[in-house]
């Protein structure tokens, strides 16, 4: 039994939500979203709460409970306020901006590296931070992965992006004799 999926998720004022066949969508003050669920878990929408039901007693479907009552949570979260991640950029030379749909770096490599932001995201940099805004729990952070991944904080100087608050272990490197 899933313990996030049995209990109901209140629905806020000034949300709605509709369900047509397979695609749930969420519309809220900050804007809509759209996603689309399997027939394995019944949804039911009340005037106060949304509650959910698993069709089979089997462990794929069980799984599936907890994990779509989550996606639901994180799409009334995200209409009513956006989530957003934060990126520290570290190093000598070590440059982001933020170009029309473009995000523009320098990060030590003989060439920029240019990343297209995707619909739905803002971007802004501002000196080497690095802030991603959006509705969408999902694609913000997986935009925010794609950008950490092009040059990860390194254990020995700590050059490189981390996420704020996000903790490098450093090693000690060579000792002199």
């Amino acid at each position: 039994m899933s313990r996030i999926g049995k209990r109901e998720i209140p629905i806020p004022t000034g949300i709605k939500i509709s369900q047509e066949g397979t695609f749930f969508t969420v519309t809220g003050p900050k804007g809509s979203l759209k996603k689309s669920f399997r027939d394995d878990i019944t949804i039911t929408i009340g005037e106060k709460a949304v509650s959910l039901k698993a069709k089979r007693n089997d462990k794929f479907s069980k799984s599936l409970w907890g994990t779509y009552a989550a996606h639901i949570k994180n799409m009334i979260k995200g209409v009513q306020e956006p989530y957003q991640k934060k990126l520290i950029l570290e190093g000598v030379g070590f440059k982001s901006e933020v170009a029309g749909k473009e995000m523009k770096f320098a990060l030590g490599f003989s060439h920029p590296v240019i990343v297209p932001i995707p619909e739905g995201i803002t971007a802004a940099a501002e000196k080497n931070n690095i802030t991603i805004t959006g509705i969408d729990k999902e694609l913000v952070g997986s935009f925010a992965a794609g950008i950490r991944a092009l040059k990860k904080a390194e254990p020995y100087k700590g050059k490189g992006m981390r996420y704020e608050g996000e903790v490098v272990r450093r090693k000690q490197g060579k000792k002199t004799a």
